[in-house]
């Protein structure tokens, strides 16, 4: 008789922790994956493991932890943290050896002082006015439960299987993205705009669901896209707050098809 070989599953390292989400939800959909296997591991041990040794038995990273802010700081919370050292230098190493990352929604608000953190991902959410580029810019938006269709706008290895459009309910950003240096995806039809958000500076003073005095310019619709980071494939996905993307068939399917690109 001949001899079947079963093909192992891709390993994936998902480093969780740094904002609220529905954990066994979350892990339902990986459950949900054929041929995938996914660790959770909590911030901040999962630190601890993004470096080639750690990572050697790892085929790809999926961050979805929003690292370096203390939201339990007495003034100016959330305060800023800085990476550890040993953290900056393992994870540059990881993307120097090819290791796929696959980011998720709140990871883009994760290390807001690692400037090379958020050039690798291509964006960045703001919970305080702060700067991007070098250039001043405002605290960004946010806006849950938000319906809106989603296009693919491109023909590629992460969004094959899907529609051409599909619809979301979800929380939306309105954040700093770089789509000079990005391959979008995915765009949205909901309207980016000062007038549709609330300020995350005032959320976090206690002003939930405020927008006075705040002022943000109109940004990119984009909600999906991939990127070089030095040798590795990476993969930014915006969407991804809670069940009702999590239990969504082609949000699943993105998130699947994203971690085999990255690991591939």
């Amino acid at each position: 008789m001949p001899i079947i070989k079963h093909r192992a599953p891709l390993q994936c390292l998902v480093a969780v922790r740094g904002h609220p989400f529905d954990r066994t939800a979350f892990d339902a959909m990986f459950q949900a994956m054929d041929g995938i296997s996914a660790t959770m591991v909590d911030q901040p041990a999962a630190a601890l493991l993004m470096n080639p040794e750690a990572m050697r038995g790892f085929d790809a990273l999926v961050l979805y932890d929003m690292p370096g802010l203390d939201f339990e700081a007495p003034e100016n919370a959330p305060l800023y943290r800085d990476p550890s050292a040993e953290l900056k230098a393992g994870f540059r190493a990881l993307l120097e050896q090819g290791k796929g990352v696959v980011a998720l929604h709140h990871a883009l608000a994760g290390w807001p002082t690692w400037v090379d953190y958020h050039e690798w991902v291509g964006g960045q959410f703001f919970y305080h006015p702060g700067a991007w580029r070098e250039q001043a810019v405002p605290d960004s938006g946010y806006c849950h439960d938000v319906t809106h269709e989603i296009a693919v706008v491109a023909d590629h290895p992460v969004t094959a299987g899907l529609p051409a459009s599909f619809t979301l309910t979800d929380e939306l950003y309105l954040s700093q993205i770089n789509e000079s240096d990005v391959t979008p995806l995915l765009r949205s039809n909901a309207a980016f705009d000062r007038d549709h958000f609330w300020s995350a500076d005032l959320a976090v003073k206690g002003e939930m669901f405020s927008r006075e005095g705040w002022d943000h310019p109109s940004g990119s619709n984009l909600v999906g896209w991939t990127k070089q980071a030095l040798n590795s494939r990476l993969v930014y996905l915006q969407p991804g707050d809670g069940p009702s993307a999590y239990d969504n068939p082609h949000y699943r399917r993105l998130v699947e098809n994203a971690i085999r690109w990255v690991a591939a």
